[in-house]
């Protein structure tokens, strides 16, 4: 009876070609469902980076200099975010009850300016009240609308 044919090296380096159908060389497997990526959800806030707050022109930065603060701690960027969120949660809601009165969906400037006067920091420059016309070029045609 004739032996099997085994190759040079061993019966180990001789194996059976994958068949592919034309679709690549990668992993062939059967999917029972479709297996789609789970986003991982986590808060918002940490897109504030620690660069971000340690900007020279950061405001943080300068009341903490202004304090006489030297060095920032790890820990205070934390402390400074959550205190941005609390900030922005209370704006963002007055702002809320100004698009819920007005029966509409968009956020204005003139909500955000409004709810800033209510909570106490107003901010100028951006309502008729407080607008200045700066002297320049088009100064005529800002004045005449």
């Amino acid at each position: 009876m004739p032996t099997p044919f085994t190759p040079p090296g061993g019966p180990s380096r001789h194996r059976p070609p994958i068949p592919t159908k034309g679709k690549g060389k990668g992993k062939t497997h059967i999917s029972l469902g479709v297996k789609r990526h789970r986003k991982i959800i986590k808060d918002t806030i940490y897109g504030i980076t620690k660069g971000d707050i340690r900007q020279a022109t950061s405001p943080a930065l300068r009341l903490a200099r202004r304090g006489g603060v030297k060095r920032l701690s790890a820990m205070i960027y934390n402390d400074i975010r959550s205190a941005l969120k609390e900030r922005l949660r209370t704006i963002l809601a007055d702002c809320a009850a100004y698009v819920e009165y007005r029966n509409a969906k968009t956020v204005t400037v003139t909500d955000v300016i409004f709810s800033l006067r209510r909570l106490g920091n107003p901010i100028y420059g951006f309502d008729p009240d407080t607008y200045v016309v700066r002297p320049g070029k088009n100064a005529a045609a800002r004045i005449r609308r």
